[in-house]
Order: structure tokens, then C-alpha cells, then sequence
């Protein structure tokens, strides 16, 4: 009888632990869930195996841990806007150069910050721990910049990937900071005025298309009016840093 009496307590101890694993398992898959968002599922559909895409994704955090990024200092996020500014303009005679020239102002915006510049994909999972929200706009545009190189890609694509790439643009020079550096914005947060196109070919207004007599006959030559207005304009109510843009035009 004392035999059956321990062989139950050990069974229940048992299943106790094992349950006691599992919660424990199941509250790490949340939290990485709730961190990582749509990357979380990137990650799962990529490796084909979910422990193995959990441990991906820790693996990035650990090297995410390893440096520190820093706010860029006014004067550079004054620089990097009116840089950008430039970009846009470009677009409508110029939309590949236009692409390329975003990738690389992208690249210059995670140097300052502190990013370790890497390899692309490397560069991009880091950018994923901070900006999982809109790392995969900046996968889908780089990709469609590269394919620009060899005429592979349509006005149309070079439009959507402007798009995106202004996505992540918007928080890197976000003057309160990003994600777990500890300058205040909490991770996966976006600019209310970005354009939704994660996962989807979805997106805001359209820039301008070279082809469009409409905005030569309304003036917009030089594309800086017709471009301005459809990414997210520091002057609209909608843009969170208003006082940014009063500075930057001198008032």
C-alpha cells in the first residue's frame, strides 16, 4: 500500500513539472509574440519550426543587448529630413536613382544611431528587435531597390518601396529614441501618419507617377508640392513633432 502511495505522490509530481514547463513555455512564446509582432510569425514560417524560430529571435535580442543606440542630435535629424526631402523630389524624373538613394540615406540614419552595419539580413534582424512593425517594409523595399539595378522593377514597385522605406525612416528620426534603448518609445510603435503596408501591398497616398500630366500642369515641376504631399508631411496636423518642422523652416 506504502509503495502505490509513493508511486502516486512521484505521478503527480510528475505531471506537476510538466505543467509547470509547459506554462513557463507557454508565457515565453507571449512575450516573444507580443515583442516581435508580425516578425514573430516571419520568423516561425521561415525556419519551418517554432522552438527553432524562438530561439532566432532571442538570439537577436541578445545581440540587439550587446550595443546601445543613441538619439540623434537635432542638428542631424535637421540634416537627414531635408536629405530625404531631396530623395522625394527626385523620384518623378529619377524614381530608381530615387530608391537607391533612400536605401543608402536609411544605411547613413542607422550608422548615426549606432546600429552595427553588417550584412543586410544581419543589419535587418537587429533593425526587427527594435522596428518589428516595419522591418519587413524595409526587406520589401531594399529588395525592389535591388532589383531596380537590373530594370526588374516597374515605377510602380519603386512608388511602394519609397513608401516603405519612409515607414522605417520616420522612426529612426524619431527624437524621443526607439524600442528597448531606453529613450522612451515602446517597441513596434509607428508614426501616425505612415502608411499601414506591413505584409500587404497596402499603402497611403501614391507618390507622384512621372507619367501624370496633372501635377506638370498644376505647377508641381519640380515635384517637392506634388511629393510632399502624399508621405507624411511634418507641416500636417497628423505629424507628431510639430515643433521639429516650425524649427526647421525658421519659424
Amino acid at each position: 500500500m506504502a509503495t502505490l502511495v509513493w508511486v502516486v505522490i512521484a505521478i503527480v509530481v510528475v505531471v506537476a513539472i510538466a505543467l509547470v514547463a509547459v506554462g513557463v513555455r507557454k508565457r515565453k512564446t507571449a512575450m516573444l509574440r507580443e515583442r516581435f509582432g508580425p516578425e514573430y510569425d516571419r520568423a516561425v514560417e521561415n525556419r519551418g519550426d517554432q522552438r527553432a524560430a524562438e530561439a532566432d529571435l532571442r538570439a537577436r535580442e541578445k545581440q540587439r543587448a550587446q550595443f546601445e543606440l543613441t538619439p540623434l542630435p537635432e542638428a542631424d535629424r535637421l540634416r537627414f529630413t531635408a536629405e530625404w526631402r531631396d530623395v522625394q523630389e527626385h523620384f518623378i524624373d529619377q524614381p530608381a536613382q530615387a530608391a537607391t538613394a533612400a536605401d543608402t540615406l536609411i544605411t547613413r540614419v542607422m550608422e548615426a544611431r549606432g546600429y552595427p552595419m553588417n550584412d543586410f539580413d544581419v543589419q535587418a534582424d537587429l533593425v526587427s528587435v527594435d522596428h518589428p512593425e516595419t522591418v519587413e517594409n524595409y526587406r520589401f523595399a531594399h529588395a525592389v531597390q535591388e532589383r531596380s539595378q537590373t530594370q526588374q522593377a516597374s515605377t510602380e514597385d519603386l512608388r511602394e518601396a519609397l513608401l516603405r522605406y519612409r515607414s522605417l525612416f520616420d522612426e529612426l528620426l524619431r527624437p524621443d529614441g526607439n524600442g528597448p534603448d531606453g529613450n522612451g518609445t515602446a517597441i513596434g510603435t509607428t508614426s501616425q501618419a505612415q502608411p499601414a503596408v506591413v505584409g500587404s501591398r497596402q499603402r497611403g497616398p501614391a507618390v507622384p507617377d512621372p507619367r501624370d500630366a496633372e501635377a506638370s500642369a498644376t505647377g508641381q515641376t519640380d515635384g517637392s508640392a506634388a511629393m510632399g504631399s502624399d508621405l507624411a508631411d511634418p507641416a500636417d496636423p497628423a505629424d507628431p513633432d510639430p515643433d521639429y518642422y516650425d524649427q526647421r523652416t525658421g519659424r
